[in-house]
């Protein structure tokens, strides 16, 4: 792995670890739980719109563990 993609993996995850992080995406569970729901959606339009919320709101909730599983391989990788 190079040394930039290193400082890239370390710093985000080092971001990830952060109280305001956690924070964050306890407000983010909070309003996909809010949104999951499609009972108030009116036409096509909402409902794209609203696939979008979501979409955009499971790539935070998931954004960790795919970082970490990401540098894991990286990391294995360079020891092979």
């Amino acid at each position: 792995m190079s040394p930039e993609l290193q400082t890239y993996y370390e710093e985000r995850l080092r971001m990830m670890s952060s109280p305001a992080w956690n924070e964050l995406m306890i407000d983010v569970q909070t309003m996909l739980d809010a949104t999951n729901d499609v009972s108030s959606i009116q036409d096509e339009k909402t409902l794209h719109y609203r696939r979008g919320e979501l979409s955009m709101m499971r790539w935070m909730l998931s954004i960790k563990k795919v970082s970490e599983a990401a540098y894991e391989e990286l990391e294995n990788e360079g020891q092979a």
